[in-house]
């Protein structure tokens, strides 16, 4: 695979934005790092979310199901092996789990998917909490030396390695697969694609990525339990973050977990008891007002000016 000047330049501004996304542990204070945790949380989430759903515009609400494994893991394991050997075996499990899902569900379309992976997060926390119930526990202390830096640093190298992975995706057979599937998934058949093969295998990248970021948070929530780490919320978050961004670009989904996640912070801060109503709002705003998110805006802007130009 020859790389062109245009790859090269791309690659070398996105490995100075890591660069300079790693140095503010240093230059910001305790809050600021919060914020930035969080955006790093979700840039990871939506952008691996996109992999999947932007080329098949098969729409996933299982995020909330994969976090919530993972950060069990972390919970569980820690006191049976190190931390570094649960984050991939958090990520083997939410793969092995994303491809059953995605065996018993792929095949479905439309809003029967989108009704099976919401209540695979309440059908999980419902398995957990009988089991919490049936030991006599409520929930996990998560009592690690990990701080709050340290967890911003693993989440960018997360998101680095999810970038990588939907950089060369895009540049592979099966990214093309996929293209001809969100298309017109009859065509892809006829045209020989296994179908079915070739969505489980891209559903199995949010389902390990999810799972290991919820392994790497669990830390910071020193406690979990399964309303916190099977909460729905989360899977809309991601689904809106990654719609306002744009799914039709691997760069798009950042777009839009910027604003979204200072503006929620400020919703949460201002109206506390109406934040799924505004979810909710927001979710019907982007949709109807911006359907392919702010990369469409920015590429009808471009294209404008080309033609503007060529006149």
């Amino acid at each position: 695979m020859s790389l062109t000047a245009t790859d090269w330049r791309n690659l070398s501004l996105s490995a100075l934005a890591l660069l300079a996304a790693a140095c503010l542990p240093w230059v910001v204070g305790n809050y600021h790092l919060t914020i930035g945790v969080t955006i790093a949380m979700y840039a990871v989430l939506a952008t691996s979310w996109a992999l999947f759903s932007g080329p098949t515009h098969y729409i996933s609400l299982a995020t909330a199901a994969f976090f919530g494994v993972g950060a069990y893991v972390t919970g569980i394991g820690l006191q049976h092996l190190p931390y570094w050997v649960l984050l991939p075996l958090a990520g083997l499990i939410g793969a092995v789990m994303a491809a059953l899902v995605g065996l018993a569900t792929l095949r479905l379309s439309g809003v029967y998917f989108v009704i099976f992976t919401l209540g695979l997060a309440e059908f999980v926390r419902q398995i957990i909490t009988w089991g919490q119930n049936v030991s006599g526990t409520k929930g996990l202390y998560v009592l690690t030396s990990i701080t709050e830096r340290d967890i911003y640093w693993q989440l960018l190298g997360l998101a680095a390695l999810v970038w990588a992975l939907g950089w060369l995706i895009g540049r592979s057979r099966l990214g093309f697969a996929l293209r001809i599937i969100g298309d017109d998934e009859t065509v892809a058949k006829h045209s020989g694609i296994n179908t079915a093969r070739a969505k489980i295998l891209l559903f199995m990248v949010p389902g390990a990525v999810a799972a290991i970021t919820g392994a790497v948070l669990a830390p910071r929530y020193v406690y979990i339990e399964p309303a916190l780490a099977f909460t729905p919320m989360l899977s809309f978050q991601v689904v809106i973050m990654a719609l306002l961004g744009g799914t039709g670009r691997l760069w798009g989904p950042l777009v839009g977990v910027i604003p979204f996640t200072f503006l929620w912070e400020a919703i949460s801060i201002s109206f506390p008891n109406q934040t799924t109503l505004l979810l909710g709002v927001a979710f019907l705003l982007i949709v109807y007002f911006l359907p392919r998110g702010f990369v469409g805006l920015i590429e009808d802007a471009r294209r404008r000016m080309g033609s503007e130009g060529a006149r």
